[in-house]
């Protein structure tokens, strides 16, 4: 007969219940533990020593970028430590009249612009700096600015408003760097190019942009005495380096930190961005050589006023300086200088120059360029010319306008 004990069998139900909740718990824990390392997997419960590794990592990692330091050099920064000290401020001191209250106060000077120039050359105990000519136009004080800071007094060996170019003097004891000029001629569309100069003024000095060079023998045209006509095409490198009022005589450097280029202006229209322009440096160097010899550029001379005839009405085409009507181009003689090679040569008032050797002459602007570029004074040159409807030639024998 089988024996019953209530008690022993309590017991058992308390200790079944006791390894539920026990198996309970612990699956909770698991399960809880999984979760924390699914939401936070870098939490390190699995591996403490992976933790403290990560940790240490990260404090040599910061260690290592407090003490890092960057030695940038390439061509652009070389360029520019061989360029940049030779690339000076301009500023153009003028003489002014204060008015105040109806008192007329002593004449004074006052800063009428800035530019930029670059030194090229050291003789004699001067330095020679390049510049544009409206850079200096105008002025009664000239004053250099070198890259350091110091300020020196200029004087303008001469300009030329033709190319937009002059050269000023200063002494040349406190000028350290002197450019290198390269070829212009050697350029090619997209070569990388630097512009060094003073945009906005001294506040600025000695600022470097980058760009390329966007396009070369463009032609820009020119009017130099501001009556709304032509007078002149500079041809000129087109470049997309920043160049801002300022940088005006200031260099356009190639990656040997060679001056390919003077800096003189740049196309400003709302819809044109990036069009800034440079006069060649092989064009540069023949006028500053005059400029130094003469203090002016020496060109071949003939002695008129002229217009081009596509300005004339057709009525003074016609009646006026009576060309024939398949005649609708050309340079109209409004006026003969006495002793001068075209006087010498029997032109007159209203002749109409239409060739000049064997280039025909479409407007003033033509023969002006090859008057200057192709001509030199003492050359004889052919004119073709239309006088009462007839077309006639006469020879010239060209002379500087000093005669």
């Amino acid at each position: 007969m089988g024996y019953y004990d209530q008690n022993d069998e309590n017991q058992n139900k308390r200790k079944k219940s006791n390894t539920s909740y026990f198996l309970a718990g612990l699956g909770g824990a698991i399960i809880g533990a999984l979760l924390i390392l699914l939401v936070f997997p870098g939490s390190g419960l699995l591996n403490n020593e992976s933790t403290t590794e990560k940790s240490t990592g990260s404090e040599s990692t910061k260690q290592s970028q407090q003490n890092l330091t960057v030695d940038v050099t390439s061509a652009v920064t070389n360029a520019v430590d061989k360029a940049s000290d030779a690339v000076v401020g301009i500023t153009n001191i003028q003489k002014t009249n204060f008015w105040g209250q109806g008192i007329n106060v002593e004449d004074s000077s006052a800063e009428a612009g800035t530019g930029s120039g670059v030194v090229y050359k050291k003789d004699g105990g001067k330095a020679y700096i390049v510049t544009n000519n409206h850079v200096i136009e105008g002025a009664n004080e000239l004053e250099v600015t070198l890259s350091d800071g110091t300020k020196l007094p200029a004087e303008l060996q001469g300009s030329d408003p033709w190319t937009d170019l002059a050269v000023i003097v200063v002494k040349g004891d406190k000028v350290k760097t002197i450019a290198e000029f390269g070829k212009s001629g050697k350029l090619k569309p997209g070569e990388p190019v630097i512009a060094i100069g003073n945009p906005l003024g001294l506040q600025f000095s000695g600022s470097i942009t980058q760009g390329i060079i966007s396009g070369l023998e463009r032609t820009i045209e020119v009017d130099i005495n501001e009556d709304g006509q032509v007078d002149w095409n500079a041809e000129v490198i087109q470049t997309d380096a920043a160049i801002n009022p300022g940088n005006s005589g200031g260099a356009l450097v190639n990656m040997s930190g060679q001056v390919i280029g003077i800096n003189s202006m740049k196309i400003a229209e709302n819809a044109v961005e990036g069009i800034g322009l440079s006069i060649p440096i092989d064009s540069v160097i023949p006028i500053i050589n005059d400029i130094e010899e003469f203090g002016e550029v020496k060109r071949a001379f003939l002695g008129v006023n002229l217009a081009s005839v596509e300005e004339i009405s057709q009525y003074h085409q016609q009646n006026t300086l009576k060309l024939p009507r398949k005649v609708t181009a050309g340079v109209a003689i409004t006026g003969v200088q006495s002793n001068s090679p075209a006087s010498r040569a029997g032109l007159k008032e209203f002749d109409v120059i239409v060739g000049m050797d064997n280039e025909k002459i479409h407007d003033v602007v033509e023969l002006r360029k090859y008057l200057y570029i192709d001509k030199k004074i003492g050359d004889k040159v052919k004119i073709i010319y239309y006088r009462d409807g007839k077309k006639e030639t006469t020879e010239v024998t060209l002379s500087s306008s000093e005669i």
